[in-house]
């Protein structure tokens, strides 16, 4: 039985399996391997559900996170550039668990090389247009990365990985395909230039926005979406999703009533701090949806969440909308970034009131 009694972040699980499902079925028709990143949910049992749709192999966004799923996958990309600190906790995963790193520099390649106890996949983190990390096509550093993988004897160069993380920045659906046939332009260039070099050459693209607005994947051997597992109000103001693939809200109580906003608590520790600017140019952390059954249904006009401290946040709107709400009552919110909500709530509750673990409860 569904219990609220403090902030919860509730999870439509029928919602979340359908956005799985779709996205699956998008990489099985375009013929390319779904290695979906699990940074969003990082939840053992949400991670369960993509093995009806034929998923095999992961991506995560840290060691640790690949310690925690190492107790059940055994293909496991850490797609962020490697931290040469941590190469013992690499050495100890498990030796049944193919590991594939991301590395950019020579001085990467050699330190692994020297310390590593185990063999691991390797591949190139390339820039696609994002500018945040990831060589250039074109650098010289690229051969030397690449010179540097064929003389070591621990690691095995897979292909290059790219992640568009610009299109997190336009509003239209035409504006991320057009990043998306960019990013794939580059990877297709990759693989022509040294394919006849490396048989079996992976290219490996993954952004939620691409994924979602983007029906070919030609040029590319694997995707790597996350966000898309939840959707948020970023993915919508995108054109990603619409408002019925959101598949989490928050649920808080009203702890303070005012005349021109409701106070609940819900913070910036529960929701993270992501915003969206509104069409009256203010902030926005999050709209207000109607409570309906045991989920949510659509926005309630003009109610917004308009500000985040470390636990209070207020809720503005028309004067009329807010008094229908007294203190004690429960507001629904769609979170802005729910990757940030995930991690900050760390569980999830289902509309059963089943409570699903996230590795930042251990």
């Amino acid at each position: 039985m569904l219990k609220i009694i403090e902030p919860t972040l509730l999870l439509d699980e029928a919602i979340c399996r359908d956005n799985i499902r779709r996205m699956a079925a998008k990489a099985a028709k375009s013929g390319v391997r779904f290695r979906p990143h699990f940074k969003t949910h990082q939840s053992l049992v949400i991670g369960e559900w993509f093995r009806e749709y034929g998923v095999e192999a992961i991506t995560v966004s840290s060691v640790r996170m690949a310690e925690y799923f190492s107790a059940r996958w055994r293909d496991i990309t850490i797609a962020i550039p490697f931290n040469i600190h941590e190469v013992e906790r690499v050495n100890a995963l498990p030796g049944t668990c193919a590991v594939n790193l991301c590395v950019m520099h020579p001085e990467t390649v050699a330190q692994l090389e020297g310390r590593l106890t185990r063999d691991v996949g390797v591949y190139i983190k390339i820039d696609v247009g994002y500018g945040r990390t990831g060589l250039l096509e074109g650098t010289p550093q690229l051969g030397q990365v690449i010179a540097s993988l064929e003389q070591a004897s621990r690691l095995t160069f897979k292909g290059f990985l790219g992640h568009a993380g610009h299109s997190y920045y336009v509003t239209s659906k035409d504006q991320v395909r057009a990043i998306d046939q960019e990013s794939r332009a580059v990877m297709r260039r990759l693989a022509d230039r040294y394919s006849a070099r490396f048989p079996g050459l992976e290219t490996s693209l993954g952004d939620t926005p691409c994924c979602s607005a983007a029906d070919d994947f030609s040029g590319v051997t694997e995707m790597r979406p996350g966000n898309f597992v939840f959707y948020d109000l970023t993915q919508l103001r995108i054109g990603s999703c619409d408002l019925d693939n959101i598949a989490v809200a928050m649920v808080c109580p009203v702890i303070a009533k005012h005349a021109d906003r409701l106070v609940i608590h819900g913070g910036a520790v529960h929701f993270g701090k992501d915003q969206l600017t509104g069409e009256n140019g203010q902030a926005e952390f999050g709209w207000v949806v109607e409570a309906r059954g045991r989920g949510w249904g659509g926005p309630v006009e003009g109610l917004k969440l308009a500000a985040l401290s470390q636990e209070h946040g207020t809720i503005t709107g028309a004067e009329s909308t807010l008094e229908s709400y007294s203190v004690g009552d429960f507001v629904y919110i769609l979170p802005v970034h729910s990757c940030m909500t995930a991690n900050a709530m760390r569980r999830y509750t289902t509309l059963d009131g089943t409570l699903i673990p996230h590795l930042e409860a251990g």
